[in-house]
């Protein structure tokens, strides 16, 4: 059943399992309750916000069952899962097992969509750099005249979002939800990037891969990255997409956007292929960083695939507030620079960051999720001052070092206090020289010593202002 006989369909007597009650759990039973369907929304939590969650929901009709995450309710002929959840859980596997069609939260907001005037989506994957791209995007839409929102990942649930009255939707989507979808028709998508992550969740790299080509469905506009070769081939690669247009950080090509000197110009959305728009200069892109710059091409693309105007482009860049945690100036520190990337948590987010600046002290650790990062260390070793590793496998990245970058000196932090991370600081401030960067690339999460990567750059920010105030803890 096509999106478009989906969206006519009652739901009233459908029996749906909503599987857990994160975010996007908590908004599809809502909605689909308010569509008429039986819904049993199930989660293997059992504290007390689960129990005050159940009881709002439960006012709506919702049937809640707690502390069991495995058992499919006897009837269902819907699932709607939570994108964490893997698909090898018992209860997912169970209803693969009896034929129950799987889907997430976004392939639900696809179905409920109105049949006519619906929003249409312009929708970003890619291993880095999707909320700062879809906030960016979102932006430009708006300075463009657009009622335009961000959604997916990031503010409201998709499921909300698509049943009011905006005229277009700038939407984040991780390789864990379109996993669990199969009739999306964006208007235009991108794939930002690709490298290995989540490869826990997916079981191998293809599969992770696969995920992220779904963005180009047939009649989208695939904007894909020219400089990031698995990007290119996915683009090259998807059937029925209306056009193909590339991005790249080098002078573009008729069909791309790229840069001309200090421009962000546009060869692909013109009148003719001998044309160029100037969109912006390099100096509108902030926080600025060479991929960031990429993330600015890449939100460029979608708008002007839709029809926003080069000087919206601009007006955009330069309203765009960016997320905390990304590559963000906390302060300087006797002429060296303090800055928090705590949510580069895995190698190529790492890379990025590294690549913006030199030199480095860099401080690094965490969990490694099994991924490799000799490639990392090798690429970044010319530009480190030094480095401090903190959390579980900093001894993996002290073992990259030394066989890369022998002759930068490396402090090992065990601690795991609350004071680690003012020891932290206090030895990278005292391996930095004026015109240094200490940066926090961790390149591995969090949850080792923290709650969540915010948690972690919060942590270092604290410990920079200590550090600024002449209150560092001393190691």
């Amino acid at each position: 059943m096509d999106a478009e006989e989906m969206s006519e369909r009652r739901w009233d007597g459908r029996s749906v399992c909503v599987a857990g009650l994160g975010v996007s759990g908590r908004a599809a039973a809502r909605v689909l309750a308010g569509h008429g369907a039986r819904v049993t929304a199930v989660d293997a939590r059992d504290g007390a916000d689960q129990h005050a969650l159940a009881a709002e929901l439960e006012a709506l009709g919702v049937t809640v069952r707690l502390g069991d995450g495995e058992t499919l309710p006897g009837g269902t002929d819907l699932v709607v899962t939570s994108p964490g959840w893997r698909p090898d859980v018992p209860l997912l596997a169970a209803a693969a097992a009896a034929g129950i069609e799987i889907i997430g939260e976004v392939e639900l907001a696809w179905r409920l969509r109105p049949a006519e005037g619906a929003a249409p989506w312009l929708a970003i994957t890619g291993t880095d750099g999707k909320t700062t791209v879809v906030r960016m995007l979102a932006c430009m839409l708006t300075a463009a005249g657009h009622e335009a929102l961000a959604v997916g990942n990031v503010g409201t649930p998709i499921v909300e979002a698509v049943t009011k009255p905006y005229d277009v939707l700038a939407v984040e989507l991780s390789s864990y939800q379109l996993h669990w979808s199969s009739s999306l028709r964006p208007f235009a998508s991108t794939v930002l990037n690709v490298a290995p992550d989540h490869l826990d969740w997916h079981g191998s790299m293809d599969a992770y891969v696969a995920a992220k080509a779904e963005i180009f469905a047939p009649g989208c506009v695939a904007v894909y990255n020219a400089d990031d070769a698995t990007s290119t081939a996915l683009a090259e690669r998807a059937e029925g997409v209306d056009r193909r247009a590339g991005f790249t950080l080098s002078v573009p090509r008729p069909g791309e956007l790229g840069v001309v000197e200090d421009l962000l110009v546009d060869r692909a959305f013109t009148a003719s292929a001998n044309e160029a728009a100037e969109l912006a200069a390099l100096g509108d892109v902030h926080p600025f960083a060479p991929h960031n710059v990429a993330n600015a091409l890449a939100a460029a693309g979608l708008a002007r695939a839709y029809g926003v105007p080069p000087e919206a482009v601009r007006e955009g860049l330069r309203a765009f507030v960016p997320e905390p945690h990304r590559i963000q100036h906390v302060a300087d520190v006797g002429g060296v620079a303090y800055v928090n990337d705590s949510k580069a948590t895995q190698p190529h987010a790492a890379a990025a960051s590294l690549a913006a600046y030199e030199p480095v002290v860099w401080i690094a650790g965490g969990l490694l999720k099994g991924l490799d990062v000799d490639d990392l260390v090798r690429s970044c070793a010319p530009r480190l001052r030094g480095a401090v590793l903190m959390g579980r496998d900093r001894h993996r990245l002290a073992e990259a070092l030394g066989r890369h970058a022998p002759d930068v000196p490396v402090v090992d932090v065990p601690d795991t206090d609350t004071g680690a991370m003012d020891r932290v600081v206090n030895e990278a401030s005292a391996l930095a020289r004026p015109g240094d960067t200490v940066l926090l690339a961790p390149v591995g999460a969090s949850f080792d010593m923290f709650t969540d990567y915010p948690a972690r750059g919060n942590a270092f920010i604290a410990a920079v202002e200590r550090l600024a105030a002449g209150n560092a803890v001393r190691p």
